[in-house]
């Protein structure tokens, strides 16, 4: 362990979550060295991965399979302040899944301190490490576990620097309450007075072992929301909520049907609006102005022509999926039309799925901000920096000019994970000038998001009189292999996915394909 105040690379704070407005320095936070300031230049502890340079420009990468797992270089860093104050970063998003408190009270059980010394920084770009995203249920039993790692080694190194401070065996010192106190004596000294005034970086050990879950204090145990009572109240604060000086509303001009593209439109009667900007990029086509009822008006008198091309109806749909099917099915093998005819009894069934929506108690928003070159959003996502990536790549920009912020999202279940309101916000505040907030409207968001698969299920079985299954026969089109194999033993077997001709977006959804079938 090593005592060090060398020069640290920058880092941009966002204001609005710490209320430290004055101290903005006018290019969209503070220095990194400052922030560690604010936060009383105590004890950081880093996660240190080969990768992580990739880590720190968000580049790192995806999950290097499809179980959910992390990828190697996703780390998570606690800092520990002379006030005692302890604050933990992690890209996880808050969904409402109140994950919030739950890893506030790993960090607080294995640093022995009470929930509210704990304060987690989450989904931030700039400020925290990279995450792949919030999903596949996935958050406690990974990121948890590696919060768990960051406190035992953060109190492993205090009681280290206790055992300097107070000249004392190593053994007879004791962790609990936020600070090192010895055994048998009145002598303690607190986290903060250890860490005063300095920087002590050490690697997060998976060697050290936590504390099992038979002796928690503060783990398993039912503690108050953390911000419970701003929720209740109404003063939490979520995207829609983040207002800007000089931020403009914006709306988006929709196509009349799926699939229709842009032929021409004429913007002079919303240009005539006072303090009406337009934006005009290829199809995309939108207003901001200075409040939402005028953002509305100005949509209205855009005059746009289209080119539609034909849509499937519900009555098509299912039809549609299985002629569009890309890998059609080939005739039974003969080994299954005789466990077949050796069947006692054999049904055929075919099922439908309809596409769903995630409907979210907060439809998509987001709230876009440039200074000079450099991006800012907020917007509730659960893919924070796949968020990044995708505004740098649509806006043509350096990812490291682009900073994503996720305040607490209302619901997503799967349904947040693309950028589109993102993207939206920031044509609008490129084309005009100042900030600009983008909310979609309950129409917006049942009919351009992304849905829940549709799908055709077609199901052929044999089973004799004792109840064997000889034969089982599943198609799946369009709505997922996920879970698509069968529990139970069968002789003969023939279980496809076959992707589709989808008419609408589809995408995440909570159980998914796992859930058809």
């Amino acid at each position: 362990m090593s005592l060090r105040d060398e020069e640290l690379p920058e880092l941009v704070l966002e204001p609005e979550r710490y209320e430290l407005h004055a101290l903005d320095d006018g290019a969209g936070g503070l220095g990194r060295r400052d922030f560690f300031k604010l936060l009383g230049c105590g004890l950081v502890v880093l996660f240190v991965v080969d990768t992580a340079l990739g880590q720190e420009s968000g580049n790192a990468g995806r999950p290097r399979n499809r179980g959910g797992a992390r990828p190697a270089d996703l780390g998570a860093w606690l800092h520990i302040g002379e006030d005692g104050k302890i604050t933990v970063f992690t890209g996880k998003t808050e969904v409402g899944q109140n994950i919030r408190t739950s890893l506030t009270q790993v960090v607080a059980e294995e640093l022995r301190t009470s929930v509210s010394s704990v304060v987690l920084v989450m989904a931030d770009t700039q400020l925290t490490p990279f995450d792949a995203g919030t999903f596949g249920s996935r958050t406690t039993p990974d990121m948890g576990a590696q919060l768990r790692r960051v406190a035992v080694t953060a109190r492993e190194a205090l009681i280290d620097l206790a055992a300097e401070s107070l000249k004392a065996e190593r053994g007879t010192l004791v962790a609990a309450d936020g600070k090192i106190s010895r055994a048998g004596s009145s002598e303690s000294v607190s986290y903060g007075e250890l860490t005063k005034g300095r920087k002590i970086e050490k690697t997060v050990s998976n060697e050290l072992k936590p504390t099992p879950p038979g002796e928690w204090k503060i783990e398993g145990t039912s503690v108050q929301k953390v911000d419970g009572a701003a929720f209740v109240t109404g003063a939490h604060k979520y995207s829609s909520d983040i207002n800007l000086p000089g931020m403009l509303h914006g709306r988006v001009l929709r196509p009349p049907s799926f699939g229709a593209t842009l032929i021409s439109v004429k913007t002079d009667g919303a240009e005539a609006m006072t303090g009406v900007k337009v934006s005009h990029e290829g199809d995309f086509v939108g207003v901001a102005a200075p409040d939402s009822l005028t953002a509305g008006t100005a949509l209205t008198a855009l005059k746009a022509e289209w080119n539609e091309k034909p849509q499937v109806s519900d009555k098509q749909l299912f039809e549609h999926l299985k002629t569009t099917a890309r890998d059609v099915p080939g005739p039974r093998s003969p080994a299954m039309e005789a466990a077949l005819a050796a069947a006692d009894h054999k049904i055929s069934e075919t099922y439908t799925i309809a596409y769903i929506a995630h409907t979210p108690l907060e439809p998509r928003a987001a709230v876009a901000e440039w200074k000079e070159d450099k991006l800012t959003v907020w917007t509730g996502t659960q893919r924070p920096f796949g968020v990044r990536t995708d505004l740098a790549r649509a806006l043509n920009v350096p990812p490291e000019n682009v900073r994503v912020i996720t305040p607490d999202t209302g619901s997503g279940y799967g349904g947040k994970h693309t950028e589109e309101a993102a993207i939206e916000a920031a044509r609008l505040a490129r084309a005009a000038g100042k900030p600009v907030k983008l909310v979609w409207s309950r129409e917006e968001e049942f009919t351009w998001a992304y849905f829940r698969p549709a799908g055709v299920i077609e199901v052929t079985a044999g089973v004799k009189n004792d109840g064997t299954l000889t034969a089982w026969e599943f198609h799946n089109y369009n709505s997922g292999g996920s879970a698509i194999e069968t529990p139970y033993e069968v002789a003969a077997k023939k279980i496809q996915f076959h992707g589709t001709d989808s008419p609408l977006r589809q995408g995440s959804y909570r159980g998914l394909a796992a859930t058809a079938n």
